[in-house]
């Protein structure tokens, strides 16, 4: 059996609520499921095939990869969303005033690649690929 796609990413955030708006206005994303966990909301957000389970955990602190890795701890150093369209994507970081890490956006061999984090501090490479294509 192989796997098709990566299903879902399971992520702790300081709001939900927040959260939920955010992924919504800079992605499009929609919660699709919602619930109470230990007395704290949880939800399914979803966007296309791309999914992100997020429960809140307002008390949680989020250090730094460079923090974990002086610890000698693994860490999550981003993960990727793939776009389809590069002159939207623009258009969004504009408007919404989104900070850029890194300098700015950066040309891979394939690809182009925008890094932000959201509001929990979670980093995010925003990927597009040429010809919309993946390709090594």
């Amino acid at each position: 059996m192989l796997v098709s796609n990566l299903d879902h990413l399971n992520l702790s955030v300081r709001n939900f609520e927040e959260t939920v708006h955010w992924y919504n206005k800079i992605f499009a994303f929609n919660l699709v499921e919602q619930g109470i966990q230990d007395g704290m909301p949880w939800g399914v957000i979803r966007c296309n095939d791309a999914m992100l389970c997020i429960y809140e955990a307002q008390d949680l602190f989020l250090p730094s990869k460079l923090e974990m890795k002086k610890k000698g701890l693994h860490y999550l150093a981003h993960f990727g969303l793939r776009i389809t369209n590069k002159e939207s994507w623009e258009n969004i970081i504009t408007t919404e005033g989104l900070p850029l890490l890194y300098d700015g956006v950066i040309q891979w061999p394939h690809s182009l690649a925008w890094y932000i984090t959201d509001p929990t501090g979670w980093e995010i490479e925003v990927v597009y690929w040429e010809n919309d294509t993946i390709s090594f």
